[in-house]
């Protein structure tokens, strides 16, 4: 029997990859990944020479049973387009089902938005609540913002440019001109740190492009 290791990769710079995870990937007999062209950028950035196998949320369901097969004789490692798989990317589904069948699942942590978001917001840490990618449908988007009124743990969330600008709106109207850090392509060459209020963030923000993690304020006493 086989075991599933499920590694974390850079969310941007290449260099930060642990040895482990190299190591892993280099031990394995196959590998999963999100985005085949983005891994092979890394695979080939370390020299190593692995069969791939797509694992996205289009064909998640039916190579779940195919990659379970393949895990009776062989040891599979899964990543992801960026950071670690499972968290708001394909992986759940399998790493469910391994557990259900006794196949052993290995974590190699690595790098992670939400962490490195969080650790240079300037926003308390120590509790937060990490809500994923906001809905694409204002109606289904203001009714998480308004559920997230009363809370007061720092509230941390994925967006894409496109919408940045709708959701900004959406939240200095709901939860009002809080305190907030957005993280625009982190670890990238265009990496962006902004820290101030929303409504700052609703005019600096007028043309948003890259990949964005917010870090908004929990609501005070």
């Amino acid at each position: 029997m086989g075991s599933l290791f499920v590694v974390g990769t850079p969310i941007g710079n290449l260099e930060d990859i642990s040895i482990r995870a190299i190591k892993t990937l280099r031990s394995v007999d196959l590998i999963l990944c999100e985005d085949t062209r983005r891994t092979k950028i890394l695979l080939k950035r370390y020299r190593i020479k692995k069969p791939l196998l797509s694992y996205h949320e289009g064909n998640e369901e039916r190579r779940t049973r195919e990659v379970l097969r393949l895990l009776e004789e062989k040891d599979i490692a899964l990543v992801s387009e960026a950071g670690m798989p499972g968290i708001s990317d394909p992986g759940y589904r399998l790493v469910r089902a391994c557990h259900e069948k006794g196949i052993k699942v290995i974590p190699i942590p690595g790098p992670s938005a939400i962490t490195s978001a969080l650790s240079v917001s300037g926003l308390p840490s120590n509790q937060f609540v990490y809500i994923g990618f906001l809905p694409r449908k204002k109606g289904e988007r203001r009714k998480i913002l308004k559920e997230l009124q009363d809370e007061r743990r720092t509230i941390v969330a994925f967006e894409s440019p496109h919408r940045l600008k709708e959701s900004l709106e959406g939240i200095l109207e709901i939860l009002g001109d809080r305190e907030i850090a957005i993280c625009r392509e982190m670890t990238k060459m265009f990496e962006e740190i902004f820290r101030g209020k929303v409504s700052d963030a609703v005019k600096h923000f007028s043309e948003p492009r890259g990949e964005f993690t917010l870090i908004i304020e929990g609501r005070r006493e």
